[in-house]
């Protein structure tokens, strides 16, 4: 993982996490068949670490270039608060979210992977890449993940953000202690 000197920092004050779909989400591959897109493939342990999140008390949002129908369900089973899809130019979806959260800057991380992301990134508070993303991303990121888009990034950099919110030990406390089921741990149904 590359981290920038003042990612710890910028990641204790996270209070909403957005994410890009396709490379960041997923792995990138668009599936298609006669009648369009068929599928993507997420990977679980993401869906844990996003779920870890949420139960943590971090807000979290997908804005996407693309519209799926395959990205609302995904979006419906790990309960994100917002879902935007059809968003190329993604700034006015992130205004938008900013204003219904009543968040700042500041307490938004953002994981990208491409140049469509950099707007967002640019004006984040903790922005984040996956691996394979291009360069121009990486150099914007406080924080690279060691994985891909679609295999753990996700959930490197969310645990990134619980351990820099000492958070993480007790979620571990929690799994070790009773399975999750107390304090309203995770169900596991939800990855």
């Amino acid at each position: 993982m590359l981290l920038k000197e003042e990612a710890v920092a910028h990641a204790a004050k996270v209070r909403m996490i957005i994410f890009d779909v396709d490379g960041v989400l997923s792995d990138g591959k668009l599936y298609y068949g006669s009648d369009g897109e068929i599928f993507k493939a997420f990977f679980v342990r993401d869906g844990l670490g996003i779920s870890l999140a949420r139960q943590s008390g971090i807000k979290l949002a997908i804005i996407t270039g693309r519209a799926s129908a395959i990205v609302e369900k995904r979006g419906k089973e790990l309960k994100f608060d917002a879902v935007y899809q059809g968003n190329l130019y993604k700034l006015k979806a992130y205004g938008e979210i900013k204003e219904k959260f009543s968040l700042n800057d500041d307490q938004i991380a953002y994981i990208g992977d491409d140049i469509v992301d950099l707007p967002i990134m640019t004006k984040v508070g903790f922005p984040s890449a996956v691996a394979d993303a291009v360069p121009e991303v990486k150099n914007t990121a406080y924080l690279v993940s060691d994985f891909a888009g679609g295999e753990g990034a996700v959930r490197q950099i969310v645990e990134f953000i619980l351990k820099a919110q000492k958070k993480w030990q007790l979620i571990i406390k929690n799994y070790l202690n009773d399975g999750g089921s107390s304090a309203g741990m995770l169900d596991n149904r939800s990855q």
